[in-house]
């Protein structure tokens, strides 16, 4: 569907300010998403460590090669054996719910099945994690109304082209809701899924 924002020279930058911002917030939960823990085995879980390496902050992808290969084991290979035990530490520390066990050259992390009492609570913080993402998208929705509203203060925008893209606000924030609902709704069945 065309924008009718974008026809209109005064809305135009907030459009596209706004359709930025909801895309960003769409990103940004479906980041967390994929770092929250189900009962299978994922690389993503070990997106949020950090190694102290070489003087620096690095990612796990930095400094070694990490695979999912069987559905309850995560397999840490690092590319310099000198540093197991800063990234071992580093797992540890990140506070995942893995327990890493190092055999000098590979670190093992056995994903434990999750029992019914954790995959709850994991859903109610998917919840949490939902709202807050509905709420930042609900916020771009007014920043949008309030730029249109100026608009219209300063007249540079009809009464027509305001209803217009104020319902058009509306649409797109209606859209980006739906698709982190839909999001959380696959993220929900795979985390209660035994």
């Amino acid at each position: 569907m065309a924008s009718a924002m974008v026809g209109i020279p005064a809305l135009k930058s907030t459009y596209f300010d706004m359709t930025a911002r909801m895309e960003k917030a769409v990103e940004g939960f479906r980041t967390q998403l994929v770092a929250i823990r189900t009962g299978r085995a994922s690389v993503h879980v070990l997106d949020p460590v950090r190694v102290d390496a070489y003087g620096s902050m690095m990612t796990l992808s930095q400094v070694a090669t990490v695979n999912a290969a069987e559905g309850q084991l995560i397999t840490v290979q690092p590319y310099d054996p000198s540093l197991i035990k800063a990234i071992e530490k580093a797992i540890t520390e990140a506070n995942i719910g893995l327990n890493p066990q190092n055999d000098g050259k590979i670190i093992r992390l056995p994903v434990p099945p999750m029992n019914e009492e954790r995959r709850k609570e994991t859903v109610k913080h998917l919840n949490k994690v939902l709202e807050d993402h509905r709420t930042a998208i609900r916020n771009i929705r007014r920043d949008g109304n309030d730029a249109i509203k100026k608009a219209v203060k300063d007249k540079l925008v009809s009464a027509d082209e305001e209803k217009r893209a104020t319902e058009e606000v509306q649409q797109l924030t209606d859209t980006e809701i739906k698709r982190i609902e839909e999001m959380f709704k696959a993220k929900e069945k795979e985390v209660m899924t035994v």
